[in-house]
């Protein structure tokens, strides 16, 4: 009867969660819309693109809204972009995720606003090849003192992650330009793997660059040839850096520690 209950209660939190984060994800279209665009993110409020026309609470609901109006203004018909009701899902199903896989706890916290930071500029990067300071840095600094405050996690293990992950992509940047005279990755990027670096902790470093230079060597392959653009094309790395955390998260750690274990045996030995 226990086990029942324990399971019965834990899926009413995934869904409170759940909800948590379709919530979170709406304000997130706000700040991918607004942010980059230096508009006040607070007022006015929400309004059709195309009509201006006031956006009423009803039709503001996360996803439901959505699909009651079939993606569509109530006032002027104009179609709403499926990009909203997608953050809104995303957000909600990784909200879902960490509470499954961390449980209540102080690292949840954590991961929660890192992540919903991650989604917001994942979109902002593939909307205007940008990744704003004003996420970057404080997010850096708040995984520093997320550190300092969390029993869960390490200091060390946190400025050594943000050194590493900034350090490697600015050397890269460096040794780029100097040979190409050129810029081949923009200083959004090494913010970002610094900001990871933060919160994640340094092991999560070599995880990170190898699966998104992966992700993005196969995409970027795929970009060119459909757009013939060849591989001189321009795609943002930012979302595979986020996508790398994000898989990072929810079990990537056991394969950057055999990554780790294979190459760096004596460097990660508790001796």
């Amino acid at each position: 009867m226990l086990d029942d209950f324990d399971r019965f209660w834990t899926l009413i939190s995934a869904l409170a969660f759940f909800g948590l984060g379709a919530i979170w994800g709406s304000f997130g279209n706000v700040l991918i819309y607004r942010v980059p665009l230096k508009k006040n993110i607070a007022w006015p409020g929400s309004a059709c693109p195309k009509c201006q026309a006031p956006i009423a609470w009803r039709d503001n609901i996360p996803v439901l809204s959505w699909l009651w109006l079939r993606g569509k203004c109530r006032n002027c018909r104009a179609p709403i972009s499926f990009r909203y009701p997608l953050v809104e899902l995303l957000t909600a199903f990784v909200f879902a995720g960490l509470y499954l896989r961390f449980g209540l706890s102080w690292s949840l916290l954590e991961y929660l606003l890192f992540s919903f930071g991650l989604i917001v500029v994942t979109f902002i990067d593939l909307d205007h090849m940008l990744l704003p300071d004003v996420f970057t840095w404080p997010g850096m600094a708040v995984g520093l003192v997320g550190a300092l405050l969390n029993p869960e996690r390490r200091f060390w293990d946190a400025f050594l992650g943000a050194a590493l992950g900034f350090g490697f992509l600015y050397a890269i940047a460096y040794i780029y330009l100097a040979i190409r005279k050129e810029e081949g990755m923009g200083g959004g990027d090494i913010k970002l793997l610094g900001w990871i670096g933060a919160v994640l902790g340094w092991k999560s470093i070599p995880f990170v660059i190898l699966a998104s230079s992966i992700i993005g060597s196969v995409v970027g392959i795929i970009f060119a040839i459909r757009t013939k653009g060849g591989l001189k094309s321009t795609i943002p790395f930012g979302p595979y850096l986020v996508l790398a955390a994000l898989a990072y998260l929810f079990g990537g750690e056991s394969i950057g520690q055999w990554y780790l274990d294979l190459f760096l045996p004596s460097l990660i030995s508790p001796n």
